[in-house]
């Protein structure tokens, strides 16, 4: 199974689902303009949620440092490749931007998990991890990026939840977009056709059908003829 794969597992899988939440919740310094999600399209809101989401939209969280930081970690854990789009092609950034407005528990590890990266970045490199080569970037992101899944998530160190955290969230930013649906192959509920209960199984509890009800019920060409009943309940079509 190649990376991209495994990603999609990861998401599909719900494998890193039940984040947990540590330390304060810190202000930005600033945040750009460039960082809010413009809607697009109308889902049909409440004018409750409309307003909501209007209400985030004129917020912002993340500054312009962090922003720029998230967009090279969105392009480091779902790169675009000669077939497929990437997070950056999806606006997946400025997704994150606006889920830790929607769930403020997100904030803390994200802003703490950022500002590990940049102090483990001086440690190790000398330089902000922006400005690290791709090479030292994987190279410091390898050692946060494998939890111990015997340790309960809480358990884990901040800048272990922070990268489970930030790869989730780039994961489903990507795979809820349209170029991501399209990856995954998705097609939206569908009806399926019931041919009624299986033989074997009526047999094994001594049952069977009316052979009435059966051609009433079980026809597949009348799938889209509606039911009607007679003032007895009685089924008529």
């Amino acid at each position: 199974m190649d990376r991209r794969k495994s990603l999609k597992s990861i998401l599909l899988g719900g494998v890193a689902s039940g984040l947990a939440v540590h330390g304060c919740n810190p202000k930005p310094e600033s945040a750009p303009e460039e960082s809010v999600l413009t809607p697009k399209y109308n889902y049909g809101r409440t004018p409750k949620e409309a307003e909501l989401i209007a209400e985030l939209l004129e917020e912002t969280f993340f500054n312009a440092h962090e922003m720029e930081t998230i967009a090279v970690l969105c392009g480091l854990i779902l790169p675009s490749t000669e077939e497929l789009k990437g997070a950056l092609d999806v606006q997946v950034p400025e997704f994150i931007e606006f889920m830790v407005k929607d769930i403020p528990e997100y904030q803390p590890t994200l802003r703490g998990g950022l500002m590990w990266l940049d102090h483990k970045s001086n440690s190790d490199f000398n330089n902000q991890f922006i400005s690290l080569t791709g090479e030292q970037q994987k190279q410091l992101l390898d050692t946060i990026a494998y939890p111990n899944m015997d340790m309960p998530e809480i358990e884990r160190p901040l800048e272990i939840q922070f990268f489970s955290l930030m790869r989730n969230l780039t994961l489903t930013g990507y795979y809820t977009s349209k170029e991501g649906i399209e990856e995954l192959g998705y097609k939206g509920n569908s009806p399926n056709v019931w041919d009624g209960v299986p033989q074997d199984v009526l047999e094994q509890h001594g049952v069977s059908y009316d052979e009435e009800w059966l051609a009433k019920c079980v026809d597949q060409s009348k799938r889209a003829v509606k039911a009607e009943w007679d003032d007895a309940g009685n089924l008529l079509t």
